[in-house]
């Protein structure tokens, strides 16, 4: 059985947490009213904390199913780290939050029950710096502290069984875009305009309000929400086929920009920020994504031409060079880049793609004597750990596979939900020749991929092993307890 098809049961019971990917989306004008955060409304109690927490690691095990999460450890880690910034800052840090990149070349995000904050590459690319960025996660995760999310959903009750026959697996498949998900979740206009009454006008404004005030307490600068809005809206005025996907989803009228300018006015200004990461990562990105490296290069060399490009921006710039030249191939032109970007500045981005062209122009045992300094320079760093396990794992040697396990289980201390991790531990677990460690990651890794069908049978046939000892088929038994009793809950296996 597919992991996909595994899945597709997953998808109704998931349907209630993504209603309000639509509602979140979906405003009109209703009431120029603020309404005051409802604390103790009914709302809160819609969803205990394990149900969030349950919802948010069920959607994102099936955006990994359907293959749009963007995983790349210096991309995904960097926005997760600016949304805990941001979410650490607001008026509910207690809350659980998770961020994701989805690739899809969309401008939009969104909000789901759980947390679960969504960007799409769209609009990162779309973006003219780090403060835009985070002001769209501030609004965001506004609208999960201030509960507007659960209100949706007790609003709504009696919507959600229509709704979760729309199938969220349609809408990714599809896509992902907010008019998708709108469309597959109400499945009709009727229901459409339903969804639409019970988020207004005023949460969208609450949602820059509260926003603001959580990027100027996190140090970004706040009038980074404003210039987003703006920059959307001159998207707009050139576009003759209509707004882009976030302002269709999230509406923007010249009242809310000039409010959402004089709140910023009136907050006090961060220290200033070249902002070299996020223009690193947002390269990276770009020079990645493209499926032809030339389409990039000639982005980046267009980009270069601008007057208005400083020099944190232009080093990215060639950074993203680097990235498309050794894509195409071409390792001299992309060693080039990176040696003079090294001469300015030893950045850990520049490091690790040095490293990553050596192992494709052949040179392992350069790449892996780089990436151990820099793993003992940097312990722990969740993308130096990861490049390097690859690494010693590409010869199939088992002392470097040994090395590479312990490696790998120090970073699952920490990221348990990580299934690539799961991934490289089996394959280094299985070369060091700890198949019964190897059979369990595997399991992991299907299981967080979504297929929790298949991770119970991986481990169904490990236990029917005889050379297992008390410990092995206590702790297989009882994980695999745990995936059957999750299996029932989920409807696809009798309890």
């Amino acid at each position: 059985m597919s992991t996909v098809k595994s899945t597709s049961k997953l998808t109704l019971r998931l349907a209630l947490a993504l209603v309000t990917a639509c509602v979140s989306m979906g405003s009109v004008a209703q009431t120029e009213q603020l309404d005051l955060p409802d604390m103790g409304a009914s709302a809160e109690s819609i969803l205990s904390r394990k149900e969030e927490e349950e919802y948010a690691k069920a959607l994102v095990r099936q955006m990994r199913a359907y293959e749009v999460l963007v995983e790349d450890p210096l991309i995904s880690d960097y926005f997760e780290a600016m949304g805990y910034r941001l979410a650490s800052n607001s008026n509910r840090p207690d809350k659980p939050f998770t961020f994701v990149v989805l690739n899809q070349p969309v401008v939009n995000a969104f909000a789901a029950p759980g947390g679960v904050i969504a960007l799409y590459t769209g609009l990162i690319l779309a973006a003219d710096d780090e403060n835009e960025i985070a002001g769209v996660l501030a609004h965001e995760i506004a609208h999960i502290t201030q509960l507007h999310l659960y209100r949706a959903l007790e609003n709504q009750q009696a919507m959600t069984i229509p709704i979760a026959l729309a199938m969220l697996g349609l809408v990714l498949a599809g896509g992902g875009s907010g008019e998708a998900i709108q469309g597959a979740l109400i499945g009709g206009q009727a229901a459409a305009q339903q969804a639409r009454i019970f988020f207004t006008r005023q949460n969208e404004y609450e949602a820059d309000r509260i926003g603001i005030s959580t990027m100027s307490r996190a140090g970004y600068d706040p009038a980074g929400m404003g210039e987003f809005f703006e920059k959307m809206g001159r998207i707009t005025r050139s576009m003759g086929e209509g707004p882009p996907e976030y302002l269709r989803t999230h509406p923007v009228s010249v009242s809310r920009i000039a409010e959402a300018d004089n709140r910023a006015q009136n907050m006090p200004k961060p220290q200033p920020s070249d902002g070299k990461d996020f223009y690193l990562v947002q390269a990276r990105l770009r020079a990645l994504g493209e499926k032809v490296p030339d389409t990039a290069l000639q982005w980046f060399e267009h980009r270069m031409d601008r007057a208005d490009v400083g020099q944190a921006e232009t080093d990215a710039l060639f950074y993203g060079m680097a990235i498309a030249r050794q894509r195409k191939g071409e390792f001299d032109e992309a060693r080039k880049l990176l040696h003079n970007l090294l001469d300015r500045d030893r950045h850990l981005a520049y490091e690790l793609q040095l490293a990553s062209l050596d192992l494709d122009a052949g040179n392992d045992a350069a790449a892996i004597d780089q990436l151990a300094a820099l793993y003992h320079a940097f312990p722990g760093n969740h993308a130096i750990s990861m490049q390097y396990a690859e690494a010693l794992l590409k010869k199939r040697d088992p002392d470097q596979a040994e090395t590479a396990a312990v490696v790998l289980r120090q970073q699952l201390l920490s990221r348990s939900g990580d299934p690539r991790l799961y991934e490289l531990y089996g394959r280094a677990s299985n070369l060091a020749g700890d198949q019964v460690r190897a059979k369990e990651a595997i399991a992991e890794s299907y299981y967080l991929r979504g297929g929790i069908h298949e991770a119970a049978m991986q481990l169904q046939e490990l236990v029917g092993r005889d050379d297992l000892d008390y410990y092995q088929r206590a702790r297989i038994t009882a994980r695999i307890n745990e995936l059957r009793l999750e299996l029932a809950k989920l409807g696809l296996e009798e309890e």
